[in-house]
């Protein structure tokens, strides 16, 4: 079995029961950052192998776990934060496991998510979404800030403390609503409804609130 297993985004309570039992019982946890991961071990009494892949795995190091696959081990994976396989390198390691080893099974752990949880205190319309993942740093960076404006469906999309700033000055000039959340489920919550050019002003105002990392709603 290749489980695909969902941890806490802030608070360490947030974990399924049937999320520690996979994890205490498989044979290995392959995990985005093995310090991160070790520090939500020790909360919870895992004691169970860890082995890192992360953004810059390759091949070549699938073949470090391989023999894991081929001897029909139980396998779970897990990033940082969140649901494996959303914005992270889990995707990659998948397409891998099913390309090489067809006959896995392979079992999602569902449990937190920064885009769910952004999405259900919106308070607008998500019925229909278009969901972004992390925009592109320079490369097909305008072109999608535009669609963005532009867009008749919601948007959602994660960004960085260094570039939230510049991301809501692009988007200041559109008169569009946002939700924007920063530390979901961290003791330092906080969702900041309105344009992009109060939300930014309110950053600045308080440089202090341009911590953690940030999931973006531009509504319609």
């Amino acid at each position: 079995m290749f489980y695909l297993v969902s941890t806490p985004i802030g608070n360490l309570e947030d974990i399924s029961l049937r999320a520690l039992s996979v994890l205490k019982s498989v044979d290995l946890v392959l995990a985005e950052d093995t310090r991160v991961t070790k520090k939500f071990f020790y909360h919870y009494n895992i004691n169970t192998k860890l082995l890192s892949w992360h953004q810059h795995s390759q091949a070549k190091d699938f073949a470090k776990i391989k023999d894991y696959f081929a001897t029909d081990k139980n396998i779970a994976l897990v990033s940082d934060a969140g649901t494996p396989g959303v914005s992270d390198p889990g995707g990659k390691l998948i397409e891998l496991v099913l390309a090489q080893f067809p006959d896995t099974k392979i079992v999602p752990i569902p449990g937190p998510s920064a885009l769910t949880a952004i999405i259900s205190v919106a308070g607008i319309a998500m019925d229909r979404f278009l969901f972004l993942g992390y925009l592109p740093h320079k490369k097909g960076r305008q072109t999608l800030i535009g669609e963005i404006k532009e867009s008749k469906i919601p948007i959602v999309f994660f960004e960085s403390v260094h570039r939230i700033i510049k991301t809501l000055s692009q988007l200041e000039d559109s008169s569009k609503h946002l939700i924007v959340g920063r530390e979901l489920t961290k003791q330092f919550e906080t969702i900041y409804r309105g344009s992009a050019k109060e939300i930014k002003d309110i950053l600045e105002k308080d440089k202090s609130q341009i911590k953690g990392e940030f999931v973006v709603v531009v509504g319609k």
